[in-house]
């Protein structure tokens, strides 16, 4: 039986986002730190106000790709070794203030090599406040005044603000003062702490001018660490128990005095799909100071451990969170609007990410190896993200980004998908012993700069009418000013007026009654006073009249006042939305003339290496030509030699001809002469057969002719007549190695002649013997080459 598949839970769909959104690219900006020593050798040099070049150290070998030892890197701006922290905060951080304030959401990270400066860019030293104390310190004096009392907004663990009218914040004030274990707010009336008492100088400080008076503030931070891929809350009181083991995230106890927090904290995603810390501890402070101590104390927290490279390295990435909670007024100017919805919260994170750092330069061991480990993860998915990030905005892909696989990239997950800005701080070492890992933060600088981030909206503004607050405290420091005045001993105006009116109402009569019987003082009496009760009644109708049309001129006064302030209203939206389409388009002009002058920095690079690659194909070329010369006189000599031993083959081939044919011709000769030889034995020992047989029967003697001397003319024609009419001889002939021809006999001829003397000697002998004697001569071919018998000389060979 088949088991039913278990079905996937579908994934909810996040925020659908406009196809046409603006974007903007990440602003990333470089500072250099000073050298520690002044002997020492440095490998980074500033060339303009956004270019820096690297130099490679003394006995650097060039890539063997064609790349020029020294490279050049374009950011948004450059900060010099003499750059004040003031200069940084104004072009860097003080925006993203001011973002902060108009409810926009902000993330400014410092990246780099362990100890490039990373930790004071963002806290800074006593007279040198970072980062971090400014924007802080920006903000107080920006909002300061419009300021909520404290318990009016309430953090609802959710990521969002609850409001609370002001009896339930007077109860939850009492009641958390009350509470001993929970760790109180900050007062600004304590003595402050020695070590941040001087950050920030007065002449220093600075505000932003377009705050919303008609809205309540209030602000809430918190501090947080990334430690071995586990999220820690600083700012949480957890006592150290001895007994009790605490956990690394290896899984390995730890009892000594190095404090570990017994739970980390997860990630949870709100409502709006937003990543927040879940149970995080969230402080609300109402000045600079409090709010840096509420840092302080989460600083002496964080870990910090010396290596070989930095005395006080970062151990973990600290991420400290300023939340700005605005909710606006009633239409009284007087409370804060009781409606949960028209509440704005908006975030301004900022990182001190840990440095990426060799461990062959650092010596780690143990737990500080691992802690190594885990931070160069983390900065290697940051790294990963963005590049899958650029890979989809340039190439149309739909990649899905790594964000899950570290706690950094989760938690600014809502960032990267355009729910705020980003801005990055690139920290540089101009030292030579970080020329390889300066390298690599500047390939990572240059590729997050062409990553684009969606531009965040602007928040519905409140329909009620504005100046609401300016209006009610106008009216209770007027309303304040005519209690006074009537409390006041001085009336000699109100009397005057008073005298006036009395004067203007018709005289009295006399009213004294000098007789009983009088009948005619009374009633003139009544007659003035109901003429003087109707012209009251007349002054009292011509009064609210004229108070009547007052209120409604005044009225028509205010109602044109309030058009004519939300006609300015728009006016200044509509002039800051254009200020800010042109500040758009220079942000745009630069980044183009950047990437023009990065372009015209490759096409420069690329077009050394096309002629450094044309060079090298003519000096190719001249090396085929002169190869292919060389080649063809190779042949053209090949093709003589092959000519000169033909020549010399058809030579030798003519000479061994000749040769053999003067040999074939002494060989035939010699035969010749060797036949010539038998046929004159046999004709001797034909002779002598003949002349012993004739001799005995009384036949004359033939005279033996003289032989003749072979000539080769005779022998010739012998040859012609023996080729003829040849005779066939008992053997086989064949050829020699040396062009001849030979004979070997097969057979052995047997001469046999009867001699007619010797048979008459039998017979008249009388024997009684058979046939007469018969000599036998054997004749062999290789014997007749002997010597002649009648003394001829033997012929030479020619």
């Amino acid at each position: 039986m088949q088991r039913p598949g278990k079905g996937k839970t579908p994934r909810r769909p996040g925020p659908r986002k406009a196809s046409n959104v603006e974007k903007d690219p990440v602003g990333v900006y470089c500072r250099i730190r000073p050298l520690g020593a002044e002997d020492e050798e440095c490998c980074v040099e500033m060339i303009s106000s956004s270019t820096i070049q690297l130099h490679p150290p003394d006995g650097l070998k060039a890539n063997r790709n064609g790349e020029y030892k020294e490279t050049q890197y374009s950011f948004k701006k450059v900060f010099g070794i003499n750059t004040s922290q003031i200069e940084l905060f104004e072009d860097v951080a003080k925006p993203l203030v001011e973002d902060l304030i108009h409810s926009k959401n902000g993330l400014l990270f410092t990246y780099g090599v362990t100890g490039s400066g990373k930790t004071f860019t963002m806290t800074g030293s006593p007279g040198e406040g970072g980062l971090l104390p400014r924007c802080l310190d920006m903000l107080f004096n920006s909002i300061g005044p419009l300021q909520a009392k404290r318990f009016v907004f309430k953090p609802d663990d959710k990521n969002g603000m609850e409001i609370q009218n002001q009896v339930d914040a007077l109860l939850e004030r009492q009641k958390r003062d009350s509470q001993q274990s929970v760790p109180k707010t900050p007062s600004s009336r304590q003595k402050a702490d020695p070590e941040i008492a001087d950050m920030i100088s007065s002449e220093e400080a600075c505000k932003s001018e377009n705050v919303d008076e008609d809205c309540c503030y209030s602000i809430f931070v918190s501090y947080i660490e990334v430690y071995n891929n586990y999220i820690y809350d600083l700012l949480e009181d957890a006592p150290f128990d001895p007994i009790r083991p605490k956990w690394l995230g290896g899984g390995t106890p730890v009892r000594n005095n190095e404090f570990i927090p017994p739970q980390s904290k997860i990630l949870r995603e709100d409502q709006n799909h937003n990543m927040y810390v879940a149970g995080c501890t969230e402080v609300e402070v109402k000045s600079t100071e409090d709010a840096f101590e509420v840092f302080w104390k989460g600083q002496k927290k964080r870990r910090i451990a010396n290596t070989q490279l930095n005395r006080e390295s970062s151990r973990s990435h600290s991420v400290f969170m300023v939340k700005l909670a605005q909710a606006p007024l009633d239409a009284d100017g007087d409370h804060i609007l009781q409606d949960k919805s028209q509440v704005n919260v908006s975030q301004l994170c900022l990182v001190d990410l840990a440095g990426s750092e060799r461990t062959s330069r650092t010596r780690a061991e143990g737990s500080r190896l691992r802690e190594a480990g885990n931070i160069n993860q983390s900065l290697m998915t940051l790294r990963t993200c963005m590049e899958v990030l650029r890979e989809n905005q340039m190439c149309g892909t739909n990649k899905m980004v790594p964000y899950r696989d570290s706690k950094v990239t989760h938690l600014f997950k809502n960032y990267f998908d355009g729910e705020g800005k980003v801005r990055m701080i690139v920290c540089v070492n101009p030292k030579a012993d970080d020329y390889d890992e300066t390298m690599l933060v500047m390939r990572f600088a240059e590729m997050t700069q062409e990553v684009e981030i969606a531009r965040p909206v602007d928040r519905p503004i409140c329909g009620l009418a504005a100046g609401r607050r300016h209006r009610n405290q106008a009216f209770r420091d007027e309303l304040s000013r005519r209690l006074e005045e009537r409390g006041s001993p001085n009336n000699a105006d109100d009397a005057g007026l008073m005298s006036q009116l009395i004067e203007s109402l018709p005289a009295l009569p006399p009213c004294e009654l000098a007789d009983p019987s009088d009948d005619q003082t009374l009633p003139r009496l009544i007659e003035v006073l109901e003429r003087r009760h109707r012209i009251r009644q007349m002054m009292t109708e011509q009064f609210d009249k004229t108070a009547t049309t007052l209120k409604s001129m005044i009225q028509q006064f205010d109602s044109q006042l309030n058009a004519k302030e939300n006609f300015l209203h728009d006016q200044r939206s509509k002039l800051s939305e254009k200020d800010k389409v042109i500040i758009n388009q220079r942000a745009e002009l630069e980044r183009l003339e950047k990437k023009s002058k990065t372009l015209e920095y490759k096409v420069d690079i690329l077009q050394k290496t096309t002629d450094m690659y044309e060079q090298d194909k003519r000096s190719l070329q001249q090396e085929l030509e002169t190869r292919e010369q060389r080649l063809h006189r190779e042949l053209s000599e090949r093709k003589r030699m092959e000519q000169r031993m033909q020549g010399v083959m058809t030579d030798t081939k003519h000479k061994w001809e000749k040769e053999c044919e003067r040999r074939v011709n002494a060989k035939q000769m010699e035969m010749q002469n060797k036949l010539w030889v038998k046929d004159e034995k046999l004709k001797q020992l034909k002779a002598i057969v003949t002349e012993s047989g004739s001799g005995g029967v009384g036949f004359p003697v033939e005279r033996q002719e003289k032989p003749e001397r072979p000539s080769r003319e005779r022998d010739h024609n012998m040859a012609q007549k023996r080729s003829a009419s040849p005779s066939p001889l008992p053997g086989n002939v064949f050829k020699t190695r040396g062009g001849g021809q030979a004979v070997q006999f097969t057979d052995i001829e047997t001469l046999k002649q009867e001699c007619p003397t010797a048979s008459s000697r039998k017979r008249r002998s009388g024997s009684g013997e058979g046939p007469a004697h018969i000599d036998d001569i054997e004749n062999r071919a290789p014997v007749t080459s002997t010597s002649s018998i009648h003394g001829y000389q033997k012929r030479r060979k020619p």
